[in-house]
């Protein structure tokens, strides 16, 4: 057995006890030394795997991947059964030897198991910085990994009896770490980026191309999803309730952190961080306005634009005005 094996069983038997028995949490002292002792045992080392706190683990890989790259790999996966210690999709995975199998397929090379993968890379300070392939770490110690593909959303090898899937971030992460180099990472489905470029004459321009700047969206897109929306309306409501410019659902605005839609300037900066993460997530215009308009699961059930006139009229008019502008 390895010591790549043999760090493993340790990892996985410690997620095991954490699930059993929450109130015994061992100590990350604990589990640095029992990983510690297993290396030295085998290899005659003395290197103990980085913990929360201490240097991030190594990562090696990673130029001109991007983290869309990334959330498309782990894609692939879904439906694989869930398979303690498992990192052959023929046979089935875990959380940590799916997060290992996409990265090392793109040409990254990342710890094995998941707290050391809680450790690789550059750490995000909270989800709503987390950016498409980021991994998000579960639980103290460390014993479940995600990769984050937008939208307060995640594929999972969650647990036995069930397959590799699409969850929601269902808890705070206690770790979010950035394994890909910044210009990749950064370089994440910038499409709607430039389309379109500064807004004149329009109302509100100021605040779509400050929300533009920061969110690296259009601000001539900004613009057309406020027409479209409201006609630049920010007393709007929609007979489903949706409100202001924007017209943002009540749920949708309070996991923005919008308190008041009816604020233009809350409306537009929630809108344009909406539209960035739709943009990330389905790489193009028009399937980010189709999600914008009939939901992210629509756009993922149909595999596109969903075959509702009201959203098909929706992309056509805002693509429309995009293309005359």
């Amino acid at each position: 057995m390895s010591v790549s094996d043999v760090t493993s069983r340790i990892a996985m038997i410690q997620g095991q006890l954490a699930l059993l028995t929450p109130q015994r949490t061992p100590s990350t002292a604990f589990t640095g030394a029992l990983a510690t002792a297993a290396t030295t045992a085998l290899s005659g080392t003395t290197t103990t795997p980085p913990l929360s706190g201490t240097a991030a683990a190594t990562t090696t890989g990673g130029a001109g991947v991007s983290g869309e790259a990334v959330v498309a790999e782990a894609r692939k996966y879904l439906g694989v059964p869930y398979l303690w210690g498992g990192t052959d999709p023929q046979k089935g995975l875990d959380c940590s030897g799916m997060i290992q199998l996409v990265y090392k397929n793109l040409g990254v090379d990342i710890p094995r198991v998941s707290y050391q993968q809680a450790t690789a890379g550059r750490p995000v300070a909270s989800l709503a910085e987390a950016r498409p392939g980021d991994i998000l770490a579960f639980g103290s110690p460390v014993h479940h990994v995600g990769i984050y593909i937008g939208g307060n959303q995640m594929i999972e090898a969650p647990r036995t009896g069930l397959d590799v899937r699409i969850a929601e971030v269902y808890e705070t992460p206690v770790a979010i770490r950035r394994v890909l180099p910044e210009d990749a990472a950064g370089a994440v489905a910038r499409t709607g980026a430039t389309a379109g470029g500064a807004v004149g004459g329009v109302p509100f321009a100021e605040l779509f191309s400050a929300a533009a700047q920061k969110y690296g969206v259009s601000p001539a897109l900004l613009s057309a999803v406020a027409k479209q929306e409201s006609g630049y309306d920010p007393t709007a409501v929609s007979p489903v309730g949706a409100q202001g410019l924007m017209q943002l659902m009540p749920g949708t605005a309070q996991g923005l952190g919008v308190t008041n839609s009816f604020d233009p300037t809350q409306a537009v900066d929630g809108a344009a961080r909406l539209l960035r993460d739709l943009l990330d997530r389905f790489g193009s215009t028009p399937l980010a306005l189709a999600a914008y308009n009939a939901g992210p699961g629509a756009v993922l059930r149909y595999d596109g634009v969903p075959p509702y006139p009201e959203t098909q009229n929706y992309v056509r008019s805002v693509m429309s005005m995009l293309e005359a502008g």
